[in-house]
């Protein structure tokens, strides 16, 4: 399954990467908190429990992934590419192609705290 979101912000790759990190993501999330590096990686807490996330800045902005999440879950944060070129562009994966209801609305209320998390801080 996939999740979008677009919000109305212009900014560059250069900011994304400088101002999202692993260490900042306490700015951006209510539920997340950055608790410790492991080797090129990180240890955090979500409102899913403890995982080992990736951080990866990649060509547009940044990429997490919680990597022993039996879901997948990762997300991107990028901008200027489609859908929306001159947007911050929020794009949430899972490795499911149905999840329970509550799942999902846990899921949408985690990329509204991004979402709101972004525009605050751009």
């Amino acid at each position: 399954m996939e999740f979008f979101r677009i919000i109305d912000k212009q900014t560059t790759e250069e900011q994304l990467q400088t101002k999202i990190h692993p260490k900042s993501i306490e700015e951006f999330t209510e539920t997340m908190l950055y608790l410790e590096s492991n080797e090129n990686n990180f240890l955090g807490a979500t409102l899913w429990g403890e995982f080992n996330i990736s951080y990866d800045k990649i060509n547009g902005g940044v990429r997490f992934a919680l990597l022993d999440c039996p879901n997948a879950l990762s997300w991107t944060i990028t901008a200027g590419f489609p859908p929306e070129k001159d947007k911050i562009v929020l794009h949430c994966t899972i490795n499911r192609s149905e999840k329970p209801h509550e799942f999902i609305e846990e899921i949408e209320a985690f990329l509204e705290e991004w979402e709101d998390g972004l525009k605050k801080a751009f």
